[in-house]
């Protein structure tokens, strides 16, 4: 079974969690309660925290998600190589031919005002 398809609680018994207090504005809301949730994924190390909301549990939930998201990346395969192109012969004579037409274009204009 893979880490995105665990229950939350199986999920949180791979992790630590931390209760930590959020920074920034809030005033006494953000500075004296913890209310943010740090989790880190034992096996990966791969860290997520949530501190938008006032309510633990709100965020612990939100960490939760936001962990099973980085845990999906991580988890993904690679994508495949890209096989590099060129242009054909084709499209470079009509891209050569397209300059021309504006190279043209241009100098008629240089002539016109002298």
């Amino acid at each position: 079974m893979s880490t995105s398809q665990l229950d939350d609680d199986a999920l949180l018994a791979q992790c630590e969690v931390e209760f930590v207090k959020g920074s920034g504005p809030g005033g006494q809301h953000r500075n004296k309660t913890e209310t943010a949730v740090r989790l880190i994924h034992r096996p990966t190390g791969i860290r997520a925290q949530a501190s938008e909301r006032r309510s633990q549990g709100q965020n612990l939930g939100v960490a939760l998600e936001r962990l099973r998201e980085l845990l999906a990346k991580h988890f993904a395969p690679p994508p495949k190589a890209r096989k590099p192109t060129r242009p054909s012969r084709g499209a470079k004579e009509r891209r050569l031919k397209a300059k021309a037409v504006r190279s043209t274009v241009k100098v008629g204009r240089s002539d016109r005002g002298e």
